[in-house]
């Protein structure tokens, strides 16, 4: 009953109507931002921070958690109509989605796509709203040396789940360590790695970093590819699927938003694996698992759930920890620490109004992005036929305009040209640049927790060990690490049996 007190108190602000207006506006852009290929909602998150500044807290984080969830809804409309996904979540509903519209079928995918994704992320946040008060009470019984743990364990996650080398993820990671780095110490205030540099005594800020490596050299990328977009000229019939298709699609929206559900609570999983997850075993627990890649539904339904109900649960980390658990949240967390609000444990006890307000302002977005998205979707439509030479232009003044705008210091714009240039040739060598900002984000708390545990206890490492939590963790991290290298050493001293 308490629980369902709060959640009432939690619609209540998201209903007041400069915060409806907040949600509306951040549902709408987010959709756009998921139509546009190539920018994506951690670019959009970037770009668009500086617009909240004179908002106030609850609000500001409100419209970017609106961004969030908009983008993981309009992202499917370019997958399907384009066959190029406007955010990375969305790649897999290519391969069927498009097929569908080739079809003739654009509408039912459309509308499977739309209606999964608003079962999903309701689901979703029923699962959040459950599960985040008790876990933040828990989290309230965490001390410096339980942080340092799950985090050190929250690094393995990424580096393990990354999409391609595990070995570059974990150098971009080191690397966002060192970047985390510097500026003053957090404990003596002595200078590091600031090169006599006056502008990086304060370190560097995450949004001019987000803004080169995910908005500009998007971008840059884009540009050299140069492809000409081919939307399909199909008459959208009926953006309501039939019977059939909610046959064939149902038990694969259950299942995308289980996988979604738990993906989005692990650190480095998040929509965009949950998506690719949820793909596989679709196909795999298919009677004909041959039509899949060819216009099957369960192949739009699947991947579509799943990356909303990611997209919900990834929240339960950031508010009841205050550790992201994928690269948008590394960004929102951000968010948070700009508006003088630190996510976490005391969230629920000192900013209740943020809490519930963000939860009830996901219910609100989520009904509100059903009723936008299948109307709208003609002018989407419309919005893609933008020629690139217009639209490149304008993302990159965006871009400028938000970096300065944090600080309103042109050093700033110079850090994300820097990194903006660095993302563009990182994707040239296929480097992944989520594992850098993560590990940026992480990199203070992971320091000063660790330094702070061992000043409890004078020097010695021991304290990991005394503390179940953390001893827990640190067994489960150097499996996780153990593991591969133990397989890497048998396989090339050639332990393993020969096959016959």
């Amino acid at each position: 009953m308490e629980t369902l007190n709060s959640l009432f108190y939690g619609l209540s602000v998201a209903l007041e109507l400069p915060n409806l207006a907040l949600i509306f506006g951040g549902c709408l852009m987010g959709t756009l931002i998921g139509v546009l290929p190539g920018i994506g909602p951690v670019g959009a998150i970037s770009i668009l921070l500086p617009l909240t500044f004179q908002l106030p807290p609850t609000g500001a984080i409100i419209m970017l958690a609106g961004i969030y969830t908009g983008a993981m809804y309009g992202g499917s409309t370019t997958s399907i109509l384009i066959n190029v996904p406007g955010e990375a979540a969305s790649v897999v509903t290519c391969l069927d989605g498009y097929q569908m519209a080739r079809q003739g079928q654009a509408g039912a995918a459309l509308g499977i796509a739309v209606f999964g994704s608003f079962l999903a992320g309701t689901i979703g946040l029923i699962g959040l709203q459950m599960i985040a008060e008790p876990l933040s009470f828990l989290a309230l019984k965490f001390g410096p040396p339980e942080y340092f743990a799950i985090i050190l364990l929250g690094f393995t996650f990424i580096i393990y789940l990354a999409q391609q080398s595990v070995i570059k993820a974990a150098i971009m990671a080191l690397t966002g360590l060192l970047l985390s780095m510097i500026g003053l110490d957090p404990i003596t205030s002595q200078p590091r790695m600031t090169f006599g540099v006056i502008n990086l005594f304060e370190g560097l800020h995450v949004a001019p970093l987000a803004i080169g490596l995910f908005g500009l050299a998007e971008v840059l990328d884009n540009l050299e590819k140069a492809a000409p977009k081919k939307i399909l000229k199909v008459k959208i019939k009926s953006l309501f699927p039939r019977k059939t298709h909610w046959l064939q699609a149902k038990w694969a929206i259950l299942r995308g938003t289980a996988i979604g559900f738990f993906m989005g609570t692990l650190p480095g999983g998040g929509p965009v694996l949950s998506s690719f997850i949820s793909y596989g075993v679709e196909k795999r627990v298919s009677k004909n698992p041959e039509k899949f890649g060819h216009g099957a539904v369960e192949g739009v339904a699947a991947p579509e759930s799943a990356n909303n109900a990611a997209a919900s649960t990834s929240f339960i980390p950031l508010l009841t920890l205050g550790i992201p658990p994928n690269v948008v949240l590394a960004v929102l967390f951000g968010a948070f620490l700009i508006h003088g609000i630190t996510p976490g444990p005391l969230l629920i006890k000192e900013h209740p109004e943020v809490f519930w307000g963000i939860i009830g302002s996901m219910y609100v977005g989520n009904v509100i992005l059903l009723i936008l998205n299948l109307p709208l979707i003609p002018l989407w439509v419309q919005v893609l036929k933008i020629p690139d030479k217009i639209l490149y232009p304008l993302i990159i003044l965006l871009c400028v305009i938000g970096a300065y705008s944090i600080n309103n210091n042109v050093f700033d714009i110079l850090i994300m040209i820097i990194f903006g240039l660095s993302g563009y040739l990182l994707k040239k060598f296929a480097y992944e640049p989520a594992p850098l900002i993560l590990a940026f984000v992480l990199g203070p708390m992971f320091e000063v927790n660790l330094r702070r545990s061992l000043l409890m206890s004078q020097g010695s490492f021991s304290i990991f060990l005394e503390r179940p939590v953390a001893l827990a963790a640190l067994v489960f991290f150097f499996i996780m690490v153990g593991l591969p290298i133990y397989r890497f050493i048998r396989k090339k001293m050639g332990w393993f049996p020969q096959r016959q």
